[in-house]
């Protein structure tokens, strides 16, 4: 059990059964009462945000996060296959415990994995990821009236925006926490 006092940015807590992290905290001493913590978490699983108020003295129980690199193997209907880096133990992880992750999978890619007593809390490509664009309409000029954008599909299903002179089978990189295009390789 963690004393409110030890609370830092990027600590994982265990409160009401769900394990979150702080994302910031602060600590308040006004004039008159006693101390209290501000603190925002956000769930490892939903990835809601939530704003508690600790009193001094109050205690939480300290979550251990294990983070492990997985390459991806292959799919096999909802279920995606892994091997881990360091024991070469084959793991199996289902579509709806990823996240956007599987927009952005590639065979032999790594990925990061943190789990939390055998549950996996979150599932992580790397930050940019280079993708080839598998079908994408041709940009015509003077069509700027939208930003100059278009959808693209992707090699791996994802359907991205793109600007108008990205063509079918160009390969871009491509930002994983917001899905968005970054440049053109």
């Amino acid at each position: 059990m963690l004393d409110i006092n030890e609370l830092k940015n990027g600590l994982t807590v265990k409160l009401e059964g769900a394990v979150y992290l702080i994302v910031d905290f602060q600590q308040v001493k006004p004039g008159k009462g006693a101390a209290f913590v501000r603190t925002r978490l956000k769930n490892m699983r939903t990835g809601a945000v939530l704003d508690r108020t600790f009193r001094s003295g109050d205690k939480v129980e300290e979550a251990f996060v294990h983070e492990r690199k997985l390459q991806y193997l292959y799919q096999a209907g909802e279920t995606f296959h892994f091997m881990d880096m360091e024991t070469y133990e084959q793991h199996s992880i289902e579509k709806d415990q990823m996240g956007e992750t599987p927009d952005y999978l590639k065979e032999n890619m790594i990925i990061t994995l943190l789990e939390h007593e055998g549950q996996v809390l979150d599932v992580s490509p790397p930050m940019f990821v280079e993708l080839k664009v598998v079908n994408a309409d041709p940009g015509l000029r003077g069509d700027t009236a939208k930003g100059g954008n278009k959808f693209a599909k992707l090699e791996t299903g994802a359907s991205i925006q793109v600007p108008l002179f990205v063509k079918e089978g160009d390969i871009i990189k491509v930002d994983t926490r917001t899905g968005s295009y970054v440049n053109r390789v």
